[in-house]
């Protein structure tokens, strides 16, 4: 069995354009994969259609291959473009070894080490940022059976706040504790905003909440800045989701520091993703890859979790999407009571895309998340 083509599809959702892939083989065997990019999606698509010229010919089983030269022989740092790219074509690759093994993917990775995946919500507090919309938002997200949610409080800050903004993210923060009670997790979202001095600032004050974790308070480019941050937090801090390579990892565990851990699939691939969990297990930590892309990267996250014996928790932002984007697959997550569980009769991911409704959504260039712009929530 050969690669004979790598195609692409863009699915114009309104808070970011998803990015799907089909790779297809001499045998008619194909498989699908995602390679989502906030801002990225036309880049990403012509990275794979450069890229594509690795694989055209090779075996898809060669996974450990393909992800050595797709990343190795461009001999370029592409980052996230590079390893969203090859995370597309990946990913096409393991649903054809399930498909032609008759197997889910996750047992390919080792087998079923969870029956079912707690999940956590997020994208559910859309609307404006006041202490009012957060708290019954949390609460219907509670109803639904959630025992863990997710939110940015921080409105469009960067580096540095003024005092009535730090008081109001502080009351975003008491309204949804106040909402979902003492016993949900709630887990503070800072999308790498802060000074490390910032941080601390608010890390300081978050813990009456007793939140799970504080996630990427400070940007990722200098670990040494969320390594600091992490040794001088009482709260737990949760980052990773930004890196594109296992020596980034790496180096982020060798300070031994954070010890909740976010791989990207969608950046990294399967291959290096289920790799990087073992890191993270020889340093006794957990992981809790982001899911924060489109619904295969959902379903790709929850094949990995499941054969993750140091799997965490699961996002999910499925559930709150466009009502449309559940059509996108023809077997989407499901999340039933706050968990999911993957069935063990579907071969490959366990679904496909739905080329018709893929069709009615087009491309969009304004459609992508602007993190810094007021209002974005």
């Amino acid at each position: 069995m050969k690669i004979t083509d790598v195609k692409t599809y863009i699915v114009g959702n309104p808070w970011r354009n998803w990015l799907f892939t089909r790779v297809e083989t001499d045998e008619g065997v194909y498989g699908i994969g995602e390679a989502t990019l906030n801002g990225f999606t036309k880049t990403v698509e012509a990275a794979i259609n450069e890229l594509k010229r690795y694989v055209v010919g090779q075996d898809p089983f060669d996974v450990e291959n393909h992800s050595l030269r797709l990343f190795r022989d461009v001999y370029s740092d592409g980052g996230q473009i590079q390893g969203a790219a090859l995370s597309g074509i990946e990913f096409g690759c393991w649903d054809i070894m399930g498909k032609v093994t008759g197997q889910p993917v996750y047992k390919l990775l080792g087998g079923r080490c969870h029956e079912r995946l707690r999940a956590y919500a997020n994208g559910w507090y859309r609307g404006p940022r006041d202490p009012e919309s957060f708290h019954a938002k949390a609460k219907d997200v509670v109803a639904r059976g959630y025992t863990a949610l997710k939110f940015d409080p921080f409105g469009a800050a960067w580096r540095v706040v003024d005092r009535s903004d730090f008081s109001l993210a502080l009351e975003i923060i008491a309204a949804v504790r106040d909402a979902v009670g003492p016993d949900v997790d709630i887990l503070v979202e800072g999308h790498n905003r802060f000074s490390i001095h910032t941080a601390l600032l608010f890390a300081e004050e978050i813990a009456q909440f007793h939140p799970t974790w504080f996630e990427t308070p400070v940007p990722p480019q200098r670990i040494s800045s969320i390594v600091e941050v992490a040794r001088r937090s009482p709260v737990p801090i949760a980052c990773g989701e930004d890196y594109y390579c296992r020596e980034q990892f790496g180096e982020l565990l060798d300070y031994n520091a954070v010890h909740i851990i976010q791989p990207e699939p969608q950046y990294l691939g399967v291959t290096v993703s289920k790799q990087v969990c073992g890191m993270v297990n020889a340093h006794y930590g957990v992981t809790a890859p982001h899911s924060a892309q489109g619904p295969l990267c959902s379903l790709v996250c929850a094949h990995l979790n499941t054969a993750t014996p140091n799997f965490f928790i699961h996002e999910i932002f499925d559930e709150f999407n466009e009502e449309w984007s559940s059509q996108i697959l023809t077997n989407p997550v499901e999340v039933k009571e706050g968990y999911i569980t993957l069935s063990a009769d579907r071969v490959g991911w366990g679904t496909d895309l739905n080329y018709e409704e893929i069709a009615k959504h087009p491309y969009n260039p304004g459609n992508f998340l602007p993190l810094f712009r007021q209002g974005w929530e």
